[in-house]
């Protein structure tokens, strides 16, 4: 047996010493141009780069900031969108060009050209496990959440897209494969009678009202979601987007007089945090309402709690935010061991190529980022010339290599913030 391990592991090295394949010649981190433009240019990684007059900017939306009555009425106030966008850009020694794309603006592109490239830079674009685990350990002393896993994200992102584009495959095949040739999508919206309009198989709604509105917010909550259910009817799923605003007392009575509307899910009641709080909240809540979470959860370590507190009835992490395609599809096996699908937040493309590749994905999401809801167009804005839309409430990719979509680089006047030389590594 071992002398068969052997000769096989020979003829691999043989192999690789006889054709070497292209390495990674550079990695560069941009910038939209200006905030102006990135606004004009309907948000691009950071969707809430919209201009006022936008429903994401001027609905009333609850939020972790609620409580404070100078920050209430719009979530710009308080500087969502501070971060902004950034595009990753890895280029091998071929010429073949990836990009990624996430939000971290200006201090994202600070992490990927001062750091993170001392682990891409001159490596095998095969190796993107590697690559990940050797980003993610040596920014542990900083990172862990938050900004430097949407940096890792943004990398990781456009690796898979240059491995796509050198294989000619698209990033689905190279994760296993189809296992549908279609996906059904759900609008994330402020007019769910728009959404089924459009076709969309259901609608999230953003939740107006929390608990420092006392019992009249209460009321005008239950007032509002009764209006929608109205205006759907009562065989259109309905689903409410809490945001972080909620305690776990807030949700229970919430879902007790939600229930007879017939809402498919609560998602994110609590802040990220509060793990113990979905343990005591499913335990308590009604049975028929689902509860879902992950859009702020980073890394397979935080789903892992998310999943031993048995109280979350389905996963959404965002695929440009929680590690990138590498770290997500391990989000995916593990959510598959508990029996707990997985619906990405947002990150279109992205998150499409996995959910193809992946069984236990049921339904995707698309937010609507027209000002009035009333039309599709890009999640991304402007960022590319060719970003797949659903069609009569389904998605569907094409075969294109990568991720199919080509960056607009005229269009975002991107600019590099930081630039670094590129690091000699010794050879080992």
């Amino acid at each position: 047996m071992s002398s068969l391990s052997t000769v096989s592991l020979g003829k691999l090295e043989t192999v690789s010493k006889n054709t070497p394949g292209p390495k990674i010649k550079s990695l560069k981190a941009y910038v939209v141009g200006s905030k102006e433009l990135e606004e004009k240019s309907g948000g691009c990684g950071d969707y809430h780069a919209q201009q006022k007059g936008h429903w994401i900017v001027d609905s009333m939306i609850s939020n972790p900031m609620s409580s404070y009555p100078e920050y209430k009425k719009s979530r710009t106030s308080w500087g969502i969108g501070a971060m902004g966008t950034v595009i990753a850009e890895v280029e091998l020694d071929n010429g073949l060009k990836g990009v990624g794309l996430s939000i971290g603006g200006e201090p994202a592109c600070f992490i990927i050209e001062k750091h993170l490239s001392i682990f891409v830079e001159g490596q095998d674009p095969n190796n993107i496990e590697l690559i990940w685990d050797q980003m993610f350990k040596a920014s542990m002393n900083y990172g862990r959440k938050g900004l430097t896993i949407q940096a890792i994200s943004v990398v990781d992102l456009a690796l898979w897209d240059v491995l796509g584009k050198l294989r000619n495959e698209p990033v689905y095949n190279l994760l296993g494969g189809k296992t549908k040739e279609r996906i059904p999508v759900y609008a994330t919206t402020s007019r769910p009678d728009y959404a089924k309009k459009l076709g969309f198989v259901g609608a999230k709604v953003p939740l107006p009202y929390g608990p420092a509105d006392g019992d009249e917010g209460m009321r005008m909550n239950i007032e509002f979601i009764a209006k929608c259910r109205e205006s759907v009817g009562n065989d259109f799923p309905l689903m409410v987007d809490c945001y972080m605003s909620l305690n776990v007392r807030y949700t229970i009575e919430l879902a007790c007089k939600l229930e007879k509307y017939g809402i498919k899910w609560l998602e994110e009641c609590l802040i990220p945090d509060d793990y113990d709080g979905w343990t005591e909240i499913r335990a308590k809540a009604p049975s028929t309402i689902l509860f879902t979470t992950g859009e702020h959860e980073y890394t397979r370590y935080g789903f892992k709690k998310l999943l031993d507190t048995k109280g979350v009835d389905l996963l959404q992490p965002d695929v440009t935010w929680c590690g990138g395609i590498t770290e997500c599809r391990k989000i995916y096996n593990l959510a598959s061991s508990y029996n707990i699908p997985v619906i990405p937040h947002g990150s279109s493309v992205y998150s499409y190529h996995l959910q193809f590749a992946n069984v236990n994905c049921p339904m995707a999401e698309f937010l609507i980022m027209s000002p009035n809801a009333d039309e599709i167009v890009p999640l991304f804005g402007k960022t590319f010339k060719d970003e797949p839309l659903p069609k009569n409430g389904y998605i569907e990719l094409s075969n294109k290599p990568g991720f199919g979509v080509e960056l607009n680089y005229e269009e975002l006047n991107l600019k590099r913030p930081y630039t670094h030389s590129i690091i000699e590594k010794t050879k080992f």
